[in-house]
């Protein structure tokens, strides 16, 4: 992300990215125990705004997540919570700022196993951060499941242990958390599935990292928002017109599958196109014309039809796909429009009538193309991206194709 894209944005941090931030913050003169402080203390004041006290079980591992829960749990019996602390492994095997912050609790340790949980109506999972990389197992395996069993309502530090940081993959088992507090910048694991529904509600507190270390770190991702692209769009001027904000164009298909061409077309409107046209079969104009009232109809009946409605240069943005029709139609449609040099964004029957010639689109691919596969029609597009995260496989997409591309899921 260059640094006028993350000023607009929020910037999605790497583990790796993260850890970089750290240093640069202590680099900076912000010492680890002063975050570790401002972690721990962040997860206190978003608990306690959403639960009364309660006996509450802070789940410690031996690592700095350890050490964010040596804090809460501090704080919290500050606050006059009955708290129940539970370690993996032993506390003097903890080093460096966790230990520092392990000699500050004053309560008693239990060794970290079911049975820790017992009478408790509240965890707090400290175990693992979002820097793990291995499956759980043994006694932290067991805990989370109990957590899971009982429906307890959970606070995650960081990342709910066992998700993977990078991908949101559970790495041997998870348990939900109610919510989440990270710190600085959310991560790829909040964002991407299953990990983003394990998060429960999430919430990134600072903790007196700096935002200047991101022009450092020149951070590759960033959360979807309006800050991102609202500047793009042409805001109306007391000396433009219509065509001063675009002409779009909704490639629709037959009567009986008109439904999804009749949205788009209504969704262009509303996002500000200055003038939308529908371009459908002859016999099918009366069908679209009778549900749309802010929209333009074009009969088009064949790909030389199609060809000569584009040469108007007016007609800017492209739309093909929604209820178009799978086959050597669409195909020669797609094509054409990307051949026209239009802002084109391909979607569903555009995407599957290249399902066995992929290479033939991505051959006709540009920066001004967008493409937005579901899952199927990704791996059928994109055959060698391979099988890791949605994040990097749509990264390794775009690059390979030249093209936007939008990998659509729940997440």
């Amino acid at each position: 992300m260059d640094k006028a894209l993350s000023s607009r944005g929020t910037a999605i941090l790497s583990v790796a990215e993260m850890y970089r931030a750290d240093r640069a913050a202590m680099a900076a003169g912000v010492s680890g125990l002063r975050l570790m402080e401002s972690a721990g203390a962040a997860v206190v004041d978003t608990l306690c705004a959403r639960w009364a006290p309660r006996s509450v079980a802070v789940l410690c591992g031996p690592g700095n997540n350890g050490g964010d829960g040596f804090v809460v749990a501090r704080r919290l019996m500050e606050r006059g919570w009955p708290v129940r602390l539970a370690l993996l492994g032993k506390r003097d095997g903890l080093k460096g700022d966790a230990a520092a912050m392990a000699a500050k609790w004053t309560g008693p340790v239990e060794p970290l196993e079911p049975k820790s949980l017992a009478g408790v109506r509240l965890v707090v999972d400290a175990i693992f951060g979002a820097g793990l990389t291995r499956p759980v197992d043994g006694a932290p395996a067991a805990v989370l499941q109990e957590v899971a069993d009982r429906g307890l309502p959970c606070v995650a530090i960081d990342m709910p242990s066992g998700v993977d940081g990078e991908t949101g993959a559970v790495l041997g088992i998870a348990a939900p958390a109610a919510l989440t507090v990270t710190f600085f910048r959310p991560k790829p694991g909040h964002c991407l599935m299953p990990g983003r529904a394990l998060c429960g509600d999430l919430r990134v507190a600072p903790i007196g990292i700096p935002r200047s270390v991101l022009d450092t770190i020149a951070p590759t991702g960033a959360v979807n928002g309006t800050g991102l692209w609202l500047s793009a769009f042409p805001w109306p001027r007391a000396d433009g017109h219509k065509y001063s904000r675009g002409h779009a164009v909704v490639v629709g298909g037959k009567a009986d599958a008109s439904g999804a061409a009749r949205l788009a077309a209504v969704a262009a409107l509303r996002a500000g196109a200055g003038l939308v046209t529908v371009a459908v079969p002859s016999d099918a104009v009366p069908v679209y014309g009778s549900q749309l009232t802010a929209v333009m109809m074009s009969a088009v009946d064949s790909v030389d039809d199609f060809a000569a409605f584009l040469s108007d240069s007016r007609r800017n943005a492209v739309l093909l796909g929604p209820g178009g029709g799978v086959g050597a139609e669409t195909r020669a449609r797609a094509l054409a429009a990307l051949g026209a040099g239009k802002a084109c964004v391909l979607d569903a029957d555009a995407i599957t009538s290249f399902a066995d010639r992929p290479q033939e689109l991505l051959n006709a691919c540009s920066e001004r193309t967008v493409l937005t596969p579901h899952e199927g029609e990704f791996r059928r597009l994109f055959p060698d991206a391979g099988d890791g995260d949605k994040l990097s496989r749509a990264r390794a997409a775009a690059r390979d194709s030249g093209a936007v591309v939008l990998l659509k899921g729940y997440d």
